[in-house]
C-alpha cells in the first residue's frame, strides 16, 4: 500500500458520515450541498450552492456521492460576469483534480477529471469516463461511458477498459484510507 497522505486535523472538519472538509475550502450555501459520505474537499476548493437560478426559491442543489475527492481550488482567482448555475449531480467515486472548474449538469460514477480542466455548462459525463489534465470540455458536451477525452477543446481519444470501474473505485477508496491526520495529533 502507498504511504499515507497526512493532514492537520485542525484544518479539516469531519462529519458523522466520514466527509472531510477543509476549513480553507469555500462552501457557499451549505444548506444546498449534499455530501454522500467519505468525500474529501481539499483546501482552496470552491463549491457554490448559493447561486440562484431564476429568482427566489431556486437555489442550486449540488449533490456529491460517496468517495469523491475535490482537489485544491484555483488560488486567488475571482470570476466576474453573470453566471447561471443549475443543479449538479456528481456520482460515487469521482476524483476532480486541482484547479479544475466544473459547471457540468451531471457527472456519473467512477469518473476521473484531471488537474487544470474546465468542464463547461450543461456537460454530461457518463460513468467510468476520464478527462485528461488540462482538458477544456465545451458546454453541452456529452462524454460517453468508458471514454477518454483530452485537449482543448476536449475530444474523444480512446475507449477505456471494462475494468475502469474497479480501478477508479480502488483508487478513490485507497486515497480516502491514506488521507490521515498527522500521527502527533491522534
Amino acid at each position: 500500500m502507498e504511504s499515507p497522505i497526512y493532514y492537520t486535523r485542525a484544518e479539516y472538519i469531519e462529519t458523522d458520515t466520514g466527509n472531510k472538509v477543509s476549513r480553507r475550502a469555500t462552501i457557499a450555501g451549505p444548506q444546498n450541498i449534499i455530501l454522500g459520505g467519505k468525500t474529501i474537499i481539499s483546501s482552496g476548493a470552491i463549491i457554490r450552492g448559493d447561486l440562484r437560478r431564476t429568482g427566489p426559491g431556486h437555489a442550486v442543489v449540488i449533490s456529491l456521492g460517496r468517495y469523491c475527492l475535490i482537489g485544491e481550488g484555483p488560488p486567488y482567482k475571482t470570476y466576474r460576469g453573470n453566471f447561471n448555475y443549475y443543479p449538479m449531480k456528481i456520482g460515487d467515486h469521482v476524483h476532480i483534480g486541482a484547479n479544475t472548474i466544473v459547471e457540468a449538469a451531471t457527472i456519473g460514477n467512477h469518473v476521473e477529471i484531471g488537474k487544470n480542466c474546465v468542464i463547461g455548462k450543461f456537460t454530461i459525463i457518463k460513468d467510468c469516463a476520464k478527462i485528461a489534465d488540462g482538458t477544456i470540455i465545451p458546454p453541452n458536451t456529452v462524454v460517453p461511458a468508458l471514454s477518454l477525452f483530452a485537449g482543448s477543446p476536449g475530444r474523444f481519444v480512446e475507449d477505456l477498459p471494462e475494468s475502469t470501474q474497479e480501478m477508479v473505485e480502488a483508487l478513490t477508496k485507497q486515497y480516502y484510507t491514506r488521507f490521515q491526520p498527522m500521527s502527533s495529533e491522534r
